[in-house]
């Protein structure tokens, strides 16, 4: 069975911390919310959108929730999506996953439609089998929907697969479908975040996480 790689976005393949707290800072400003120091807010990176506001904006209401949302998405399409950089190492990782045999995939809670547009930007289109993300309206928003979505849609059994991710959401999502996770602690979650949602393994860097899932998948495809 082919082995397969799903990948985390923000805080996993590229440093979208710049971006996403712009855009934040942006949205609450644009709401006539009060904006927290960017340390804050960059513990929600990671996080559904509707979550993050819903939490700084103290449970607002759905249209409050739903205007910040388009305040956000406003400043990311035109400049956040760009205040963004591929972590050193992630490219020559995703060829050695390629040169393997295997397949990786994007599985993040960003929408898909700026999921597309960031691995396009950044020219990694050629290395992912396929990219999947949540809806503009929060549908498959969180990682255990969406990850058994990906499954079932790529008739992936989930013996043969393994999630990277930065956030416990990507630890616990993939676990509850079955999947081993490896957490990666160069993003914007700790590794006792990591730990305590039951990552199977730990990496420090890019680098390493290649030769975790050789450990685990063997060389062969």
């Amino acid at each position: 069975m082919m082995k397969s790689v799903l990948f985390d976005l923000d805080g996993t393949l590229t440093d979208s911390r710049d971006g996403i707290v712009r855009c934040i800072e942006y949205a609450l400003a644009r709401s006539g919310v009060a904006v927290p120091p960017a340390e804050t807010l960059s513990r929600h990176i990671g996080v559904p959108l509707r979550d993050i506001f819903g939490d700084l904006m103290g449970d607002p209401g759905r249209d409050a929730v739903e205007a910040a949302v388009r305040f956000y998405r406003e400043r990311f399409e035109s400049a956040g999506m760009y205040e963004n950089r591929v972590y050193p190492g992630v490219v020559d990782l995703l060829e050695g996953i390629r040169g393997r045999g295997w397949l990786a995939y994007v599985v993040t809670s960003k929408a898909e439609v700026a999921s597309r547009q960031v691995v396009r930007h950044f020219s990694l289109e050629e290395f992912f089998a396929g990219i999947y993300g949540s809806e503009l309206d929060g549908t498959r928003a969180g990682k255990q929907e969406l990850i058994q979505h990906v499954l079932e849609t790529e008739s992936m059994d989930p013996a043969d697969a393994v999630m990277v991710g930065d956030r416990s959401a990507d630890v616990m999502g993939a676990l509850a479908n079955g999947v081993p996770a490896i957490g990666v602690s160069y993003g914007y979650g700790t590794r006792t975040e990591l730990l305590g949602a039951g990552a199977t393994w730990i990496c420090d860097e890019p680098y390493s996480v290649l030769d975790v899932l050789v450990g685990h998948f063997g060389n062969e495809s």
